[in-house]
């Protein structure tokens, strides 16, 4: 007898213990930047990762110019559009295609009308899975100045930053964000708590500490500060590398103490390591340790609502009502 014909069916692969996480970033063929870093991040903690490319570039531009190759805006809303139904016949044995992801992490925006899509995109799978959180990169710019367009770094503004349930700007881009230099500590923390009901995690403050660099993560009317000694480095898609890792840790545990430690120490062992080796880009998969396992020595300072230090403070404070500070290591027993 004839084996049956059956319609095919799509099988998913087997679930992982972990949720998914959607990146929408850039992608380069050489270098760790954009969804390069965070999809190999985001694996190497066990996360099945959706990439969703915004751009793709040979290198990063600051290695020199290069050709871009561009997705134009319709294909770009195609694809997203057909993520949001899945394959034809998943849901014939299972319930919604989307309850597998438990985050989105948005990135680098190639144009104003693909900030517009996602922000459309996120909304929707969120409409679908309640329980999906949105962690926004808002990449577009550092030191002093923007490197994307005007109109797009707007539409992120706008569109992305709003239906976040976390962003990870740097120094600059907080004070893009709102309207405000921000160059100290005591100034970030001020702007970050404008961002109501959201976690905010400002990365490459300069430390209370001489020599020391930090990350600020402020959440309801909570403030820690984490902070480091600087190392020189490969540094471009670091903040790429924060937020995904980030983005693994706030979905595998509530402690934002824990959180913000394991993030710091990851990140500044990726690129001690990776300067030590001589690379001029971040050495991932050399350095899969530091993120499964970070052992560097972070000190984590909770600042109370009310930032007391004097601007140009460069001593650790006194332990005070407002004021903690302890040294943890990912190898505490917390940890």
């Amino acid at each position: 007898m004839q084996p049956t014909t059956q319609n095919p069916q799509f099988n998913p692969a087997t679930p992982s213990s972990k949720k998914s996480v959607i990146v929408i970033s850039s992608h380069v063929v050489r270098g760790s930047i954009g969804n390069r870093a965070a999809v190999f991040a985001l694996e190497t903690l066990e996360h099945p990762v959706w990439a969703v490319p915004t751009i793709i570039l040979p290198w990063h531009p600051g290695h020199g110019q290069a050709n871009r190759m561009l997705i134009d805006d319709t294909s770009f809303m195609q694809l997203l559009e057909d993520l949001k139904s899945g394959p034809s016949g998943y849901a014939k044995g299972n319930s919604n295609w989307l309850d597998e992801v438990g985050a989105v992490l948005t990135g680098y925006m190639a144009s104003a009308e693909q900030a517009k899509a996602v922000a459309e995109f996120v909304s929707f799978i969120k409409s679908k899975n309640k329980n999906i959180i949105h962690i926004c990169d808002p990449v577009m710019g550092d030191g002093d100045k923007l490197y994307i367009d005007q109109d797009t770094a707007q539409a992120i503004k706008e569109h992305l930053v709003p239906i976040s349930d976390a962003i990870t700007p740097n120094l600059f881009e907080l004070g893009w964000l709102t309207g405000k230099k921000v160059t100290t500590v005591q100034e970030a923390l001020i702007e970050a708590q404008k961002f109501k009901n959201k976690i905010v995690l400002t990365t490459s403050i300069a430390g209370m500490m001489r020599n020391q660099i930090g990350n600020l993560l402020v959440y309801g009317d909570n403030a820690l500060f984490a902070e480091h000694r600087i190392v020189g480095g490969p540094t471009n898609g670091a903040g790429d590398l924060t937020a995904a890792v980030f983005t693994a840790h706030l979905l595998n545990t509530k402690d934002k103490e824990i959180t913000l430690q394991r993030t710091t120490a990851s990140v500044f062992e990726v690129i001690a390591n990776s300067a030590k080796q001589g690379a001029d880009e971040l050495l991932l998969e050399a350095n899969t340790h530091c993120l499964k396992r970070p052992m560097a020595m972070v000190q984590i300072r909770a600042l109370g609502q009310s930032p007391t230090l004097p601007p140009n403070i460069r001593k650790a404070p006194k332990r005070n009502k407002n004021i903690s500070q302890k040294n943890i290591s990912s190898s505490d027993k917390k940890a």
